[in-house]
């Protein structure tokens, strides 16, 4: 047994430094489209000086490029299938890079929405599909370890993202933030052209172009929809009608791929109960994340005065942390499976995110950084763990579809998150300013007398007219009575965030190793085997010792 075991590990590790650089190019790949989504954030304010355009306008390089993801990802299983891994990311990387080269010289506006659009084209697929080749790549054994170097992109991107913007902004032009990823895609193009191989053969499958408008329309106007709700209001018609007919065309989809002999996006996979609870609990996990992600910025620049790089600062001890812990919990999970992980995870990121349900306008920087890097080390531990446990189950011949799906109601949920926690923040904060409006009644004598008294010091020492102190003071208390609003408005969102969280712990528990059930059932085939050869001999035996009897 111990010789088994040994001789695993060294194949795994043999196997492990060949497909080394290869899922290095991948990895890489991944974490440049990844930072890609949130390096915009913070040059928006630059881009509407330079281009004299409205912020709504501007946020079409925001809004286009996750509509995009969105349409393309469910559209990526099929386009595995069809033209293969090596094919499908080297053409990836192509939109990729010429968009960002695009991006960066950009006369116009127009022009930058072109290159953004081309830019979101590549990176829509390049998830689903770097997935699908890991996957590919390591048997379910070791897939943990695959999977967590996988994850070092996806985790350590998003927070390195606003640091590194703020920074480049601050010293350079934002377009250095698109020039930057030109050299970087070049490099990842020419060596996967090189050492990319298709993991699996193509297949002529047929195209369906209903389907394919189906599934455009349906997570187009779902995800539009859902993303404007959170400015709109979800009462909105224009939300209303996108959410509803979004839904509607998704069901159409859903419906025709389930009778489909050859579907677009199999369905299939949720009859597999492992990869249908992890991708509710991905779900869950994936609206509870963008509290933090979302909320946090608010508090920190809008009402603590942080510039940008600071905030984005806070944020980066985390990342780093999710990035050295991925590798580590995918080898834990390979030893010791992924329940551990994620209650052991999400009970820390459940508490954590409660912590936050504490916010002050007097809370120190090194208590909010403290609480996320413990936060951030808690998700490192069941992000992936959640993710590869649902795959296990799946077989090879679905790895496309699960990672598809799986990228699909990420997209959707992180959506529904941001509109969601928008919608919390901005009613709570409202109904809590209100709430301490009442409290500033000129009416009440005694407030009155307070308010006179500290209008008259400050024109005294101002040397201004009362009329002026009035307007001033009145200015002040506004002030004041909306930041405490808004921070009780953020301490409510996270107060749901935590709920959210409780219901991915509790979810947590039901998680199980599929890879014991397939050993079972391995040895169960084999016992049976091994009992109809048996029973093959025994009627031979038996006649021979009735010969020799006669």
């Amino acid at each position: 047994m111990a010789d088994t075991t040994a001789e695993a590990t060294s194949s795994f590790n043999e196997n492990m430094k060949k497909q080394l650089p290869l899922i290095l190019i991948l990895m890489l790949g991944v974490f440049i489209s990844v930072l890609n989504q949130t390096l915009l954030n913070v040059a928006i304010p630059h881009l509407i000086n330079d281009f004299n355009v409205e912020t709504t306008t501007a946020q079409w390089l925001l809004t286009g490029y996750m509509l995009v993801n969105g349409i393309l990802i469910p559209l990526s299983a099929y386009l595995i299938e069809r033209m293969g891994a090596r094919k499908l990311f080297i053409l990836a990387m192509v939109c990729f890079t010429g968009g960002s080269l695009l991006c960066g010289i950009a006369p116009s506006f127009s022009i930058m929405l072109i290159g953004r659009l081309i830019q979101a084209i590549g990176a829509g697929v390049l998830m689903p599909l770097v997935m699908t080749i890991i996957l590919s790549i390591f048997p379910p054994e070791s897939r943990g370890k695959g999977m967590g170097i996988f994850g070092l992109g996806i985790m350590f991107a998003p927070a390195i993202g606003p640091t590194l913007s703020g920074w480049v902004i601050e010293h350079y032009s934002w377009r250095v933030l698109f020039y930057g990823m030109v050299p970087l895609g070049l490099i990842i193009l020419i060596l996967s052209f090189f050492l990319l191989k298709d993991v699996k053969e193509t297949r002529k499958v047929p195209f369906s172009y209903l389907d394919a408008i189906m599934s455009t329309l349906g997570f187009g106007l779902l995800l539009y929809g859902v993303s404007e709700a959170g400015s709109r209001g979800w009462s909105d018609n224009l939300v209303l009608a996108c959410i509803v007919l979004g839904v509607l065309f998704i069901v159409a989809f859903v419906i025709r791929q389930i009778r489909s002999s050859y579907p677009m996006l199999n369905f299939q996979v949720f009859k597999y109960d492992m990869f249908s609870l992890s991708s509710l609990i991905n779900i869950v996990l994936t609206i509870a994340m963008f509290s933090g992600m979302f909320l946090l910025p608010i508090y920190l620049q809008n009402l603590r005065g942080f510039s940008p790089f600071e905030s984005g600062l806070l944020m980066l001890p985390g990342a780093i942390i999710m990035g050295i812990m991925s590798p580590i919990s995918g080898s834990l999970f390979d030893k010791i499976g992924p329940r551990p992980l994620c209650v052991v995870g999400m009970l820390i990121t459940t508490v954590t995110t409660y912590e936050f349900t504490q916010l002050t306008l007097q809370t120190s920087y090194t208590t909010i950084l403290i609480l996320y890097m413990v936060r951030s080390f808690g998700m490192s531990l069941l992000m992936m763990a959640v993710m590869t446990a649902g795959m296990n189950q799946l077989p090879r011949e679905m790895n496309s579809h699960g990672t598809a799906m799986a990228n699909t109601t990420r997209q959707i949920a992180g959506s529904l998150g941001i509109s969601i926690f928008t919608t919390i923040f901005s009613t709570r904060t409202q109904f809590h300013f209100s709430k301490i409006s009442e409290g500033t009644n000129m009416m009440d004598p005694t407030f009155s007398q307070t308010f006179q008294s500290t209008a008259n010091q400050l024109a005294h020492s101002q040397g201004i007219p009362i009329e002026q102190a009035n307007q001033m003071l009145t200015t002040m208390l506004s002030g004041q009575a909306y930041q405490q609003a808004a921070v009780t408005g953020i301490n409510d969102a996270f107060i749901w965030a935590t709920v959210i969280s409780a219901i991915a712990l509790v979810l947590s528990f039901f998680i199980r190793d599929v890879r014991k059930d397939q050993k079972k059932s391995r040895q169960v085939d084999k016992e049976e085997e091994t009992g109809n050869i048996e029973q093959k001999t025994d009627p031979i035996v038996g006649n021979q010792e009735a010969a020799a009897s006669v």
